[in-house]
């Protein structure tokens, strides 16, 4: 099970990545633009760290997506 969460949180990083990436958005800009750290924002992408259900909409607001279509590529990826 923990190398299962450890492969979502990886996959949802990459998803993150790719989207910030797609809006021209730095690190920074997304951390400022959800309220977050930037640190946290890197350990995301990284698949360090997981977000809470708040943290999700918050980022998925800063990146002008539903956060049901950011979540939607992670299950793509994991083919769930």
């Amino acid at each position: 099970m923990a190398s299962l969460l450890k492969k979502e949180a990886k996959v949802f990083g990459e998803v993150l990545k790719n989207a910030r990436e797609a809006t021209g958005q730095s690190q920074e800009d997304l951390a400022k633009g959800a309220k977050l750290n930037r640190t946290f924002v890197s350990f995301l992408e990284r698949g360090l760290r997981q977000p809470t259900l708040c943290t999700l909409l918050s980022i998925a607001r800063a990146l002008h997506l539903r956060a049901s279509n950011l979540m939607a590529r992670v299950e793509r990826r994991l083919n769930f």
